[in-house]
């Protein structure tokens, strides 16, 4: 047999093999999972991707009759616990949940100990959210307008707050900066927690944050809210405009939560935790509380997911270039 027809072979059996394994075990996807599974938060308790891994949990739980275990590996812009998952059996025992960050850091950290490509497989994007523009009461101004008029005043004066350098709420600030013609001054701190902290103190001047957490100090007088980066208002916040509505038409930003699994992970498996998972997503209790707070909830495809991830690096990529962002 010549070179040229085991490679053709071997190529055959490379496209197959997966598929000849599923076969051979119509029952992965009925016996899975038969044990707890873990789900790796690579992000501080307490934050949006701890509340909606939890939360989710306890219903994937309830179905698979199986404990499911939020494990918090948080550090280094989510990279410590992504890339524990990296590391871990393709079995569908261990996921990881993600935010839009993950399409960032590639970008952002040139020497990321995992390859975001080549060793996870999207299982689905569960929802995106709009940032919330916040700045302390204190300051002059009252819309979006009147802040890049200030801002064009006071060049490097003014300053924003972000969970470090490189991550979503920066990289708001950033794109907001660029389409605004203006500049104000990034003050990294080491989560999103101490950087609103600082901002209800008084020590920066504005932040780009998920509505969330800061819905609450809006309402109590403690923030400002001067605009929305969503296509449309929130409902909890009526009275908001969006940014682009307010003062940088076509500005639109926000960040996404996803599930990953390990490369290599059985198509019945993938398969598996698409579906229950997207069934959680879509029960009507869960979609309401999500829909309130201005949330939209997704449930799309491995092949759907994976398309966002890939478009959003390139995205970022560019961004990232452009402005010179690097890690703290």
């Amino acid at each position: 047999m010549g070179n040229s027809s085991r490679k053709s072979i071997w190529l055959a059996w490379l496209v197959l093999a997966p598929a000849i394994t599923a076969l051979a075990n119509p029952g992965w996807a009925q016996e899975f999972p038969a044990k707890p599974v873990r789900w790796i938060v690579p992000y501080a308790a307490g934050g949006t991707s701890d509340f909606l891994a939890r939360f989710i949990s306890q219903k994937l739980a309830e179905a698979w009759g199986q404990n499911v275990l939020v494990d918090n590996r948080a550090g280094a812009a989510g990279n410590l616990g992504t890339d524990a998952a990296a590391k871990s059996p393709p079995d569908g025992y261990t996921i990881l949940l993600v935010a839009s960050t993950f399409a960032m850091n590639p970008s952002v950290y040139p020497k990321l100990p995992f390859d975001p490509e080549k060793d996870f497989t999207a299982v689905t994007r569960l929802i995106w959210q709009p940032f919330m523009l916040v700045v302390h009461p204190s300051l002059p101004v009252s819309s979006v307008s009147q802040f890049v008029s200030l801002a064009r005043k006071r060049p490097g004066e003014l300053n924003f707050s972000s969970g470090g350098s490189g991550t979503s709420g920066h990289i708001a600030a950033e794109l907001f900066m660029a389409m605004a013609g203006i500049s104000i001054t990034h003050v990294p701190y080491r989560s999103m927690a101490p950087a609103a902290t600082a901002l209800m103190a008084g020590e920066v001047h504005l932040m780009f944050n998920v509505p969330l957490p800061d819905i609450v100090h809006v309402k109590s007088g403690k923030l400002k809210a001067l605009g929305v980066t969503g296509r449309q208002r929130l409902a909890a916040l009526p009275g908001v405009p969006t940014v682009a509505e307010a003062g940088v038409p076509g500005f639109e930003e926000g960040n996404w939560q996803g599930v990953l699994a390990p490369a290599g992970i059985p198509r019945p498996i993938l398969a598996r935790l698409n579906q229950d998972i997207v069934r959680v997503l879509r029960m009507p209790e869960i979609n309401a509380r999500f829909v309130r707070e201005g949330v939209d909830v997704i449930g799309d495809s491995p092949e759907e997911f994976a398309a966002v991830i890939r478009s959003d690096m390139k995205k970022y990529g560019q961004l990232v270039r452009a402005t010179g962002i690097r890690a703290d």
